[in-house]
């Protein structure tokens, strides 16, 4: 009885002393480790591998829209950036149009949002009671999923007519009667036209702006505000001391995706902008935008014509590209600032 109750004592001594052995544990502890410099080593590898695929598609679309486009700039040069013909049946093309429509449509919907947004976010962040926080803050995701094409039906439908009958006409007898501007406020008032996708743009983006900066917003570390507010700051001295250049990489980040839902909005602005290819001093008059020209003329496009549309595609990249760069470069020059 005494023998067999000793033998899981021994066991328990000898697992004890295997343990205990420094031998055994350094052999434990480089087996540890070259599991996890293997497991470190497949994490990077298929971490790297995903954003090559990204990478990837980036440079097939940049090289196919090259391919493709390329007869045209062969035939027309760098002038078709800044050509205002448009005549398909001899094959006169140019840019200048859809790119004035895109920049000025864009311009607009930013103009409007922009401090809409920031306000909305200011608000839900700083001034909100709390019960209305979440409500009001998931109303505005809501409004960021709403598919384009719904825009375009309410602007055609609904907008366009409300504003023709109160909005053209209140801006044509006050702005339109200023110098300088007052010719952008002139012509017909049909209610569609270049101001009116601005307009419908600007309702767009709006979500999207609104919910990154209030996201940022909430970030602020609280001991920051609270040591604002107890040297006696206003709410506007800690968002303009406190909030703002604690979140401005955010702010950025958020009007740069506005903008760059503004220049490839498609669908919304096909339906009110007046898909016109034609210049107009006044906003009231119909244009054009790239993202319009692609969806209105890909479907019978042949030939130069086809290869025209990429080349507009093209633009558009390079446009975003550029200002996107130029945002960068922005943040960059003002986190030297700052050092300094």
């Amino acid at each position: 009885m005494s023998d067999t109750a000793s033998i899981p004592a021994k066991g328990a001594t000898m697992s004890s002393t295997l343990q205990d052995n420094p031998a055994v544990l350094a052999a434990q502890r480089a087996s540890k480790m070259r599991r996890q410099r293997m497991e470190d080593f497949l994490f990077h590898k298929v971490t790297m591998g995903f954003s090559l695929i990204v990478l990837a598609a980036l440079i097939g679309i940049i090289v196919s829209l090259i391919i493709q486009a390329w007869p045209v700039f062969q035939k027309f040069g760098i002038q078709f950036v800044w050509r205002v013909e448009w005549d398909i049946v001899n094959e006169e093309f140019g840019a200048a149009i859809a790119i004035v429509g895109t920049l000025v449509s864009a311009a607009i919907a930013l103009l409007i949002a922009v401090p809409l947004a920031f306000g909305i976010a200011l608000f839900l962040t700083e001034t909100c009671p709390v019960p209305l926080r979440r409500p009001l803050g998931t109303a505005i995701e809501l409004l960021a999923a709403v598919p384009s094409i719904i825009y375009g039906m309410f602007g055609l439908f609904i907008f366009a007519p409300l504003f023709a009958e109160y909005g053209q006409p209140a801006l044509q007898s006050t702005l339109g009667q200023m110098p300088l501007i007052g010719s952008f406020f002139g012509g017909a008032m049909n209610g569609i036209g270049v101001l009116a996708a601005g307009l419908i743009l600007a309702f767009m983006v709006l979500p999207f702006i609104a919910a990154v900066m209030r996201d940022v917003f909430e970030i602020v570390p609280p001991i920051l505000r609270e040591s604002a507010y107890g040297i006696g700051c206003t709410t506007w001295e800690v968002v303009r001391n406190i909030v703002l250049p604690y979140t401005q990489k955010g702010v950025v980040g958020g009007i740069m995706l506005g903008m760059g839902r503004a220049l490839g909005e498609t669908m919304a602005v096909t339906f009110v902008i007046g898909n016109s290819q034609r210049l107009s001093e006044s906003l009231f008059g119909p244009g054009t935008s790239i993202a319009a020209t692609l969806a209105n003329e890909f479907g019978e496009a042949e030939g130069l014509h086809f290869n025209t549309l990429f080349a507009l595609g093209f633009l558009l990249f390079v446009i975003t590209f550029v200002v996107l760069s130029a945002a960068k470069i922005m943040l960059i020059r003002a986190e030297k600032r700052k050092g300094t």
